[in-house]
């Protein structure tokens, strides 16, 4: 099954579509401060992340400084692949986004076709 790891916990957005993608689970809680002490924060995604994979999903909300963590760490741990979660307010659900920073690979297009 896959997981939609959400940055940070909000209590601001309605995420509770993204369950359509996965069981949803959160990386930090709200309000956590990464400009003070980045290596905690940066253990923290580490150890949230230990099994992402192929299958799985990043819900980029909250500290820019900690979504680019995230993208990082997720990228690092899955040969430079991974796929984001991006709202399209116009048609009000989530967008799979996938994202090959070595552009070696290719990800399932007939997955992507059933949400497009």
């Amino acid at each position: 099954m896959a997981t939609v790891y959400v940055v940070s916990e909000t209590t601001q957005h309605n995420i509770s579509s993204a369950l359509s993608f996965g069981e949803v689970k959160t990386l930090l809680p709200p309000m956590a401060q990464v400009a003070f002490s980045p290596a905690p924060t940066v253990r923290r995604i580490s150890r949230g992340l230990e099994k992402f994979s192929d299958n799985d999903y990043l819900l980029c909300i909250g500290d820019p400084t900690a979504i680019g963590i995230a993208c990082a760490v997720a990228a690092a741990r899955n040969n430079g692949k991974f796929k984001c979660l991006k709202w399209d307010r116009h048609e009000k659900r989530y967008i799979p986004v996938a994202i090959d920073i070595f552009q070696k690979g290719e990800f399932d297009v007939e997955e992507f076709n059933e949400y497009i």
